[in-house]
C-alpha cells in the first residue's frame, strides 16, 4: 500500500508535525525543516529532535520527506547567490540527518539566462560540493521534475539523468515525480497509454529504482503548458482517474505519495481519504 500523506506545517516546532499529520490521516508526510523563505534556518534543539522522532512512532508516520528552501538555486550564475545556495543546501542536509529524514527533495535549479547545459553541469558540481561537506550523511537527494517554467531546468527525464551522470556520487541521488510538473512538462499521464509510456520512458532513461517519492498534484494548466500551477485532486486537467491508477500501481506500492494541493487542512484530510478509499483491497 502506498504511503499517502501531505505537506505538514512545522509552525511552533518540528516536534508538532507528526501529530498534525496523523490528525489528517497521513501515513507519510513532507515538511520544511526550517522557514522555506529565509536563508538561515533556526537550529533544532536535541529536545525537539527527540520529540519529533518519538512523535513519528506514536502517530504511526511511516515515512518523512523534507523539501528544501525555495530560495536555493544550485545553478545560479551569480557567485554570491551560488555560495549562499550551497551553504543553505548543506544545512538542509544536516537538518535532515539530525532528524533521520531519509529524503531531501529539491528543485534542480534555474539557469537565469545562461542556458540549460550550463545549469545541468553547475547543479552536478553543486551536489558534489555539498555532499563533500557532509560525508557521513546518508540522506538521499531527490531531484524533483519541474514544469519547465521560465529558466528552470529538470523538466525532462533526460535532463535529470544528465545531472545524475555528471555528479560524482550518483548513488546518493534519486527522483521525486511531481504529477502536475510532469504533466505541464508534456508527459501525458492522463491517458492510460500515456501513463504506461511515461513510466516506461522513465525506466529506460533513469531507472524506476531511482523513483523514491511522488508529489500528487492536479494541474490548473493543460498538458505541455510549462506552467507550474497545482490544483486539488480531480479539479484540474489531470482528473481523478490517473491518481487512482497511480496509487494502485504495484511498482510504487511502498513509496511516499505526498499531496501539495492548494487549500487548508480540511481539504487535505478529504483528499487523503479519497485516495485511501480508492486503493484496491
Amino acid at each position: 500500500m502506498p504511503l499517502i500523506g501531505c505537506h505538514i506545517s512545522i509552525d511552533g516546532g518540528v516536534e508538532l508535525a507528526p501529530q498534525r499529520g496523523r490528525g489528517l490521516g497521513c501515513d507519510s508526510m513532507q515538511i520544511f525543516t526550517a522557514n522555506q523563505m529565509q536563508w538561515k534556518g533556526a537550529p533544532i534543539s536535541p529536545e525537539s529532535r527527540d520529540l519529533f522522532l518519538d512523535g513519528l512512532i506514536k502517530n504511526e508516520i511511516r515515512s518523512v520527506v523534507s523539501h528544501d528552501s525555495y530560495l536555493i538555486n544550485l545553478s545560479s550564475p551569480e557567485s554570491v547567490k551560488l555560495a549562499m545556495s550551497r551553504k543553505a543546501f548543506v544545512e538542509e542536509i544536516q537538518r535532515c540527518t539530525l532528524l533521520k529524514i531519509p529524503y531531501l527533495v529539491f528543485h534542480p535549479g534555474s539557469h537565469m539566462g545562461k542556458g540549460d547545459d550550463y545549469a545541468l553541469q553547475k547543479i552536478a558540481e553543486s551536489l558534489d560540493y555539498c555532499l563533500a561537506k557532509v560525508p557521513d550523511s546518508t540522506v538521499t537527494l531527490l531531484l524533483e521534475i519541474t514544469a519547465g517554467q521560465g529558466t528552470n531546468v529538470g523538466f525532462s527525464f533526460e535532463q535529470l539523468q544528465t545531472i545524475i551522470d555528471q555528479a560524482s556520487h550518483p548513488e546518493r541521488l534519486g527522483v521525486c515525480f511531481d504529477t502536475c510538473h510532469a504533466y505541464a512538462a508534456g508527459y501525458d499521464i492522463v491517458a492510460e497509454s500515456g501513463y504506461r509510456d511515461t513510466f516506461q520512458k522513465f525506466d529506460d532513461i533513469i531507472g524506476l529504482e531511482r523513483l523514491r517519492v511522488f508529489h500528487l498534484n492536479d494541474s490548473t494548466k493543460p498538458l505541455g503548458s510549462r506552467i507550474d500551477r497545482h490544483h486539488q485532486i480531480g479539479k484540474g486537467f489531470i482528473g481523478t482517474e490517473p491518481f487512482f491508477r497511480l496509487i494502485n500501481d504495484e511498482r510504487f506500492a511502498e513509496l511516499p505519495m505526498i499531496l501539495e494541493t492548494p487549500g487548508d487542512d480540511e481539504h487535505y484530510a478529504r483528499e487523503i481519504q479519497l485516495l485511501k478509499e480508492a486503493i484496491a483491497k
